[in-house]
C-alpha cells in the first residue's frame, strides 16, 4: 500500500480535544460536518487548506493522547486525511485508528516540514520526502494491519469477510 500527500506540522501530544474539541462532539452528529471544525482549536484555518485525499498529519510524540473517543480518527479520516505519521501515538487512538481503517506511521517527524511532498510505502517500511529528496526506513506495517487497512477496518473487514479472515 502506497500513500501519497503533503503535510500539515503538529506538534508534541495533540489531543483528541485538539482533534475535534468537545464544544462539537455531541452536538454534531453528520461526520461531514463535524470533520469541518478539525484542529479548529489550532488553527481555526485547517479545514480550509487541507486537500482532501492529499493530505497528511505529521506530529512529534503522543498523537492521540486524551479521551478514547472514536471522533477523533473519524473526524480525521473524514476529513480526507490519507494518514497520520507520527514518532509516537497514544494506545488507544492507535487502536481505534486501525478499527476505522485510518494508516498511522510511527516515524522520526523532526526533519518533515509543512507542506513537504511525502511518499510511504506501508508495505516496505521506506517513507521518502519527495520535497528534500530524503527517504527514511520506518517499520513496514504486518500484513495483518495492510489487510484490515486495504478493507477499510475493522468493521469493514468483518463485513467483507463475514468474519475475521486475515
Amino acid at each position: 500500500m502506497m500513500l501519497k500527500g503533503f503535510s500539515y506540522k503538529l506538534g508534541d501530544d495533540v489531543n483528541t480535544d485538539y482533534i475535534i474539541s468537545g464544544r462539537y462532539k455531541f452536538s454534531i452528529s453528520d461526520m461531514k460536518e463535524l470533520a469541518k471544525h478539525i484542529m479548529e482549536d489550532i488553527d481555526p484555518t485547517f479545514y480550509s487548506r487541507l486537500k482532501p485525499g492529499e493530505s497528511f498529519l505529521v506530529a512529534g510524540k503522543n498523537f492521540g493522547m486524551g479521551s478514547s473517543r472514536e471522533q477523533a480518527p473519524l473526524v480525521i479520516k473524514e476529513a480526507g486525511i490519507v494518514g497520520v505519521v507520527a514518532k509516537s501515538f497514544a494506545r488507544i487512538f492507535y487502536r481505534n485508528a486501525i478499527n476505522i481503517g485510518l494508516p498511522l506511521i510511527e516515524a522520526d517527524t523532526s526533519r518533515i516540514e509543512e507542506n513537504d511532498s511525502l511518499q510511504i510505502d506501508l508495505e516496505n517500511g521506506v517513507l521518502k520526502n519527495l520535497t528534500k529528496n530524503t527517504q527514511d526506513n520506518i517499520s513496514p506495517l504486518p500484513p495483518v494491519m495492510r489487510k484490515l487497512l486495504a478493507d477499510g477496518g475493522l468493521v469493514e473487514h468483518f463485513k467483507k469477510h463475514g468474519g475475521i479472515k486475515l
